[in-house]
């Protein structure tokens, strides 16, 4: 800490961490994307019902955000254009697992003086074929993870020392070496970073109102979950209290249009709606409490 600078006050300088260049090229190469964002709102209130209901019977705690990645992950495998990417430029490659990128906070630095909390990738590969449960514990074990210092993907099976060396490289090497052939190789580009990204800006305390996140990025699906709102809703004739969660679409326009993505959007807000995946997991608790009873009486 300095304070030789009277006019400036006290103030502390350290070296930029290496690690946020990647971050910066995405943040570059995504400005250059021609998605379209939808902003919406969608009543999950059946949704953290189920997952309240779960975890007071079973103890069993469902991440919302593992649930919200199912759903997703259903209505992509359901709608292909929607993560679809471009093979140079008379080709499109239509992907039939979908693999999701979750963005998990983690502590990374040299030393507890100099860690910085820093959103690192995590993919969850063929979100699609898997349970809510499956998905809610793979997210919490790479919360867990052990990081290695120069690491940038949480589960990433790349080498950290040459890791490292990517993010120390100027940008011109980066992008000659790694970013030209990731965005040109579709194969490539899924193996290493998946066809849907999921972000939230967390939970916001007391604030009631809406959040919506507009982030940028350079994947073909960009989804950006927002702050949980109550406000009333019509359901049926009845007007009552519903809880909506702010969400953000970003689709690539290059690769579809605006119908299909409208039909992709009806479909995963009938899925979250329903509590798609959940009712499996309280039916399994009635069938498990009926047998329960059985064998009692």
């Amino acid at each position: 800490m300095r304070d030789d600078m009277d006019d400036i006050g006290r103030y502390e300088e350290r070296r930029f961490p290496e690690f946020r260049n990647p971050t910066i090229d995405t943040l570059d190469l995504g400005k250059k994307k021609h998605h379209i964002p939808l902003l919406l709102e969608i009543d999950v209130t059946q949704a953290r019902q189920f997952i309240q209901e779960l975890k007071v019977r079973t103890g069993e705690r469902l991440s919302l955000t593992g649930w919200v990645v199912a759903c997703i992950g259903k209505a992509v495998s359901e709608h292909r254009h929607m993560h679809a990417m471009r093979k140079g430029r008379k080709s499109l490659v239509l992907f039939e697992d979908v693999d999701i990128s979750v963005l998990v906070e983690r502590s990374v630095g040299d030393s507890a003086n100099t860690a910085e909390t820093l959103p690192m990738p995590y993919i969850v590969r063929r979100a699609n074929k898997k349970t809510v449960k499956e998905i809610s514990d793979e997210i919490r074990n790479a919360q867990k993870a052990s990081l290695q210092i120069g690491e940038v993907q949480v589960g990433s099976e790349r080498n950290v020392y040459l890791t490292r060396v990517f993010t120390r490289m100027p940008r011109f090497l980066r992008n000659l070496l790694v970013w030209r052939n990731l965005m040109r190789d579709p194969f490539k580009a899924k193996r290493m970073m998946g066809t849907v990204v999921v972000t939230s800006v967390g939970n916001l305390g007391n604030y009631s109102g809406y959040g919506w996140g507009i982030p940028i990025g350079i994947h073909p699906l960009f989804i950006a979950l927002g702050n949980i709102a109550r406000k009333p809703g019509v359901i049926g004739d009845e007007i009552s209290i519903r809880e909506m969660l702010s969400m953000t679409v970003f689709f690539d326009h290059e690769v579809t249009d605006g119908g299909p993505a409208v039909r992709f959007i009806r479909r995963l807000n009938k899925l979250m709606e329903q509590g798609f995946g959940l009712e499996r997991q309280e039916e399994a608790l009635e069938n498990n409490d009926q047998k329960k009873a059985e064998s009692i009486g």
